[in-house]
């Protein structure tokens, strides 16, 4: 009859199978370590990500008014007539500043202070974009600027107020002139960011520049034309502008011109925050690489516990297409979990950047866009699905007789081009992420060499440990624990290599912290001179020099300082685009700094060749300056020196340490004399002396008595720099949280991927009458044994993509410390017996009769 006919049985829907197994694989924790793994990759890629999307699109918002116009032609000498003319013809907008640093004084009634001010000399219709606002004191509503200074007056930033004590209406000395204070700046649109500009601003008419007598022909001057486009067709008009003022530079030879534009930009606005960035995503490529090896082997281990599951659904009649599509769609969907935490984890991060580097980042930043968490789940699912689904896909092979037979079915090594396809891909988004090939490649490509050396010298290390332990004298436990490694040598092997992946991300944040960034921000000298002081006229050195020993100064640099241009090497005109290094190029383009003296300088060595004094003709070269111009020993170099040439043949090659806070110069003539008609100053590096109470201060009597010259205090810009440099710093330890959390992850998956092997293997030894007290000592001497040799491996691979990175990165000279090795091989033993405490402590306490028959069924 129909009531009593059988019910059929509907298997479940793809769909459904995938909910049930992601339920119940969820509330087993088996998913915990995936999860884990890609939310803490995926938050470290993305918060870098928000951060440099938002500081973009800030810049590219600001950039006309960064620039002060649409383009600017900058040079260190007046920019030819014919660019302003041509300008006016195409019927562009133009304005010029000319800027350079120089001591402000106090007139003596207000006490006649003194301090170092960045002048800016402005015309009219200065700025072409932005908006220049002042305010008539301190503290007071600001509003726009109706023009520029009036001829006579000067415009300056409240802390030339504070430092000289003045008040606005009082008279500022710069120079010869004296101007006086009407306004105060509040926003000076195409200011130089970050610490490139340190000095506070005074702001002049160009009309007001010549009574100053500050600009001398040795002077450090930088000259800009700004042009913006008006009209509809502005922007056309300025590209077009542009490309001919480009052509005629190269067709005129004008040297030391440069054109920037939105293009081009201003690359010193950007170098701190580059130098950042640059560091940000080194720790963000670490957290994906070492995500990517604790999701590979955390899927393994998944896999292997679901044998026995995937066996019996193939005895209910599941076929493999749909045990492979349940277990994909539940990957998938686990990938998209963790990315979206990861991505709302790292949006939150990135408001911690922006608050780190506040100093930094002073204008309000647009809304981030949509893309850096599209990036961001995409790298999440390239994880799961490249590195943790080839194991679990497996799972769709197992044979319906594993149900009684335990040996069927076993995991297989994933084939070589499932391997190779999902490390390529997942090795094409992190180097577009680390936006710095240089940096993508040594950390991806010396991570993808050091896991192959660390597999061949680990299964090495494996195979010669039988022979290492003779079983006759060696102890039981030691026996024991390295019969257990031996036995399995693959497990061993891969053991080994993840846990010197993680060690060797640890290892390296550890050195990059300790040794690259020190390096980077290494203190002063406790010796160094804290004034530069330049523009010293050559009839003023004698004054000079006794005024300082007047002043109980006994040690200091005295050098003459002549601006000299390279125009030919070997006679050989030489030009920017001889060379593709953009530092080249550089160097080429401006004037160096030279200089001369008989004797070669205390703090500078004699590296390669002869330093012979009075010998005629002869220059002495900085080495890195030889290396990146392609010149060397015997070699001819043709400097202009406001055209006079001046030519010398190189005979020795001098090795700088320009950390030493002393007077260097890329070349020098090793002479006592040049011709007379050669332009020159002279610059004195010195200590002030300290200045008892009461007594006038040694830099205000300086500047009294020569008011022409530039008295740089280096010491308070240094501190300025390395507060700035604290930020970065305190922005990448941040991040390096996150690499950390997943090192540890990868320690903790490495360790317990074998858990349920050894849970076995300790029950049969217990069975066969081994004491908890033994199995344990096993245990200990088993995980200090692995964790040595992968701190070991990690350190030495540790210090060999520190150096490539130090070299050919961030550009540091870095010598690996020798103890690394030993300290990295103690750490790996003691991080490898930690996570075995925790991961596998239930081991050792689980029922002889439970493992067992878990182990039969």
């Amino acid at each position: 009859m129909n009531a009593s006919a059988p019910i059929p049985l509907t298997p479940p829907t793809l769909w459904t199978l995938a909910r049930r197994q992601l339920v119940r694989d969820f509330r087993a924790g088996e998913l915990r370590l995936l999860i884990v793994a890609v939310m803490l990759a995926v938050a470290a890629l993305t918060a870098v990500g928000f951060f440099a999307d938002r500081l973009n699109q800030g810049l590219a918002r600001d950039a006309r008014s960064l620039l002060g116009g649409d383009a600017i032609v900058a040079s260190d000498q007046p920019a030819p007539a014919a660019l302003a003319e041509r300008a006016r013809a195409d019927g562009l907008a133009v304005a010029r500043t000319v800027s350079f640093p120089s001591m402000g004084r106090a007139p003596e009634a207000q006490g006649g202070a003194s301090r170092l001010v960045a002048v800016k000399a402005v015309s009219n219709g200065y700025p072409l974009r932005g908006q220049l606002k002042i305010a008539d004191a301190p503290g007071a509503p600001e509003r726009t600027a109706p023009g520029v200074p009036a001829r006579g007056t000067v415009w300056v930033d409240a802390a030339i107020l504070d430092s000289l004590n003045l008040k606005p209406g009082d008279a500022l000395l710069l120079g010869d002139a004296s101007l006086r204070i009407a306004a105060v700046i509040t926003v000076e649109p195409d200011r130089g960011a970050g610490f490139m500009s340190f000095a506070p601003r005074a702001l002049l008419h160009e009309a007001d520049l010549a009574a100053t007598g500050l600009v001398q022909p040795a002077s450090r001057v930088t000259y800009r034309l700004a042009l913006a486009g008006q009209g509809p067709r502005g922007d056309a008009a300025v590209r077009a502008y542009v490309a001919w003022a480009e052509a005629q530079a190269t067709a005129q030879g004008w040297r030391g011109l440069r054109i920037e534009s939105l293009d081009s930009g201003r690359p010193e606005m950007r170098q701190t925050l580059d130098r950042a960035a640059k560091f940000l995503n080194l720790v963000a490529l670490l957290a994906a690489l070492l995500a990517a090896v604790a999701v590979g082997i955390a899927a393994h281990d998944f896999a292997g516990r679901h044998l026995d599951d995937c066996a019996m659904l193939r005895v209910l009649g599941q076929s493999q297409r749909r045990i492979a599509g349940a277990y994909t769609v539940e990957f998938a969907a686990v990938g998209l979990l963790a990315s979206a935490l990861g991505v709302a984890l790292g949006l939150a991060v990135h408001f911690v950047f922006v608050a780190l580097l506040a100093g930094l980042v002073d204008a309000a930043l647009p809304a981030p866009s949509v893309w850096p968490a599209v990036f961001g789940l995409g790298v999440g699912l390239t994880l799961l699905l490249g590195f943790g689904l080839p194991p679990v896909l497996q799972l769709a092979q197992v044979p319906p007789l594993r149900v009684i037979r335990r040996d069927l079915g076993e995991l297989k090594p994933a084939s070589i081009g499932v391997l190779l396809a999902g490390f390529v891909g997942f090795a094409a988004l992190l180097l577009a992420v680390a936006s710095d090939l240089k940096l993508g490649l040594i950390t991806v490509g010396g991570f993808a060499v050091a896991i192959g050396v660390f597999a061949l010298l680990s299964f090495v290390a494996v195979q010669a440990l039988r022979r290492a332990v003779p079983s006759a004298s060696a102890p039981r436990w030691l026996v024991l624990a390295t019969r257990q490694v031996a036995a399995r040598p693959g497990f061993a092997v891969l053991q080994v290599s993840a846990l010197s992946v993680g060690l060797l991300a640890l290892v390296l944040l550890v050195l990059l912290r300790t040794d690259l960034i020190s390096n980077w921000r290494q203190a002063t000298p406790p010796d160094a001179p804290n004034r530069f002081v330049i523009n010293v006229q050559p009839e003023q050195g004698v004054a000079f020099q006794q005024q300082l020993r007047d002043a109980g100064v006994k040690a200091y640099d005295w050098y003459p300082m002549i601006r000299g241009r390279l125009v030919a090497v070997n006679g050989r005109p030489v030009k920017p685009e001889d060379y593709t290094e953009e530092r080249a190029q550089r160097l080429v383009e401006r004037e160096f700094n030279l200089s001369h003296d008989a004797q070669l300088p205390g703090h500078n060595q004699v590296v390669v060749g002869r330093w012979t004094a009075d010998e005629a003709g002869a220059l002495s070269v900085e080495e890195g300056l030889a290396t990146t111009l392609g010149v060397k020993l015997g070699d001819t170099l043709r400097f202009d020196i406001a055209g006079v040439m001046q030519e010398g043949r190189i005979t020795s090659l001098r090795k700088v340490d320009w950390g030493s806070m002393r007077v260097n110069f890329f070349v020098m003539f090793p002479t006592a004399r040049l011709p007379d008609e050669l332009p020159a100053s002279y610059i004195a590096a010195f200590r002030a002396p300290p200045t008892p109470p009461g007594a006038p201060g040694f830099d205000n009597a300086l500047a009294r008595a020569f008011p022409n010259i530039t008295n740089v205090d280096v010491s308070a810009s240094i501190a300025q720099v390395q507060r700035v440099l604290d930020q970065v710093i305190r922005a990448v330890e941040f991040l390096f949280g996150f690499t950390l959390a997943t090192g540890l992850v990868v320690l903790f998956a490495a360790v317990t991927a074998t858990r349920e092997q050894r849970a076995r293997e300790f029950a049969v030894m217990r069975a066969l009458g081994a004491g908890s007290a033994l199995l344990a000592r096993v245990q200990r001497a088993e995980l200090l044994g692995v964790g040595a040799l992968a701190g070991v491996l990690a350190s030495v691979a540790a210090l060999a993509v520190g150096w490539a990175l130090a070299r050919y990165a961030f550009e540091f000279s870095w010598n690996a410390p020798l103890w690394v090795p030993l300290a990295g091989g103690a750490a790996g033993a003691l991080l490898a017996l930690a996570a075995g405490w925790w991961g596998l402590r239930e081991v050792l306490t689980r029922p002889v009769v439970e493992t067992l028959r878990s182990a039969a069924q």
